[in-house]
């Protein structure tokens, strides 16, 4: 039986469906971050423990060692009664500020202008390109590189109004504008493969562009991880709100510094 095949490739226009709801997904993983993590955070923890503490002294619910094992499950109606009540909060808070604020991004990003039209879109700049990771014949990744005039512009689709007509050219900074790999592949770093094609390919197409850019959060661990790897530097924290708020950054990487120390990746 061959073996699997795993190859970076170009998006074609078959890719359109699973693309765009890679898109939605990777930032609409950030919520579930964030909600797990105002569930497990140490205040949440903490505040929990010391209501139920104060429930059990105030019936006189600790163990009693008479009991035997069994002693310990005397404390359980107060750690569940307390826990309820904390979860129900949390959701409602999460419902108030993490969502609106990921489904906002979520749909500014699928009716962004590059992905109004892919293909034209990033064929506007030899150093734009937009690429998915194929594993077995089903996407598990994508990288998008803008080096196009456009790059750093946030228009709609709406906004802009149509795709045709733009001027082709290359701007000086090229922007990472989708970035997404399966969670079940990162743990073997393919992350890092899309990372090294795509700065390689926007620096080798075009002598023009001398910065990448890449807006990250603190929410996805693994993306400002693999960045990093990559001589990426963090060059702003802005503070976002949110139960018990997240951080998003911007990471950038000069063609000088990567010229010093090209990676080594593939």
């Amino acid at each position: 039986m061959a073996a699997p095949n795993a190859q970076i490739r170009p998006y074609k226009f078959k890719d359109e469906k699973v693309v765009k709801f890679a898109i939605g997904k990777a930032l609409m993983e950030g919520l579930t971050v964030a909600n797990r993590r105002a569930v497990f955070h140490p205040f949440t923890l903490s505040m929990w423990i010391a209501l139920s503490c104060i429930m059990i002294q105030y019936f006189g619910w600790w163990p009693n060692p008479e009991h035997g094992f069994l002693r310990f499950f005397s404390t359980v109606p107060a750690f569940v009664c307390w826990a309820v009540p904390i979860l129900a909060l949390i959701d409602w808070c999460m419902s108030r500020t993490n969502r609106p604020y990921f489904e906002d991004a979520t749909s500014d990003a699928l009716h962004s202008l590059d992905v109004a039209n892919i293909e034209e879109y990033y064929a506007l700049s030899p150093s734009s390109g937009f690429f998915v990771l194929e594993y077995d014949g089903s996407i598990i990744g994508l990288v998008a590189i803008d080096a196009s005039k456009d790059s750093q512009s946030n228009q709609s689709f709406k906004e802009h109004n149509k795709v045709k007509g733009q001027k082709g050219g290359t701007s000086s900074v090229a922007v990472i504008r989708h970035f997404y790999v399966e969670e079940l592949f990162r743990k073997t770093n393919v992350q890092d493969d899309l990372v090294a094609f795509a700065v390689r390919h926007a620096f080798d197409s075009s002598g023009d562009v001398k910065e990448i850019r890449v807006v990250t959060s603190s929410l996805l661990g693994y993306v400002q991880e693999s960045f990093g790897k990559f001589r990426f530097k963090i060059d702003g924290i802005t503070r976002m709100k949110g139960v018990y708020s997240w951080t998003t950054g911007t990471m950038n990487l000069r063609r000088t510094d990567w010229i010093k120390e090209k990676p080594t990746s593939t």
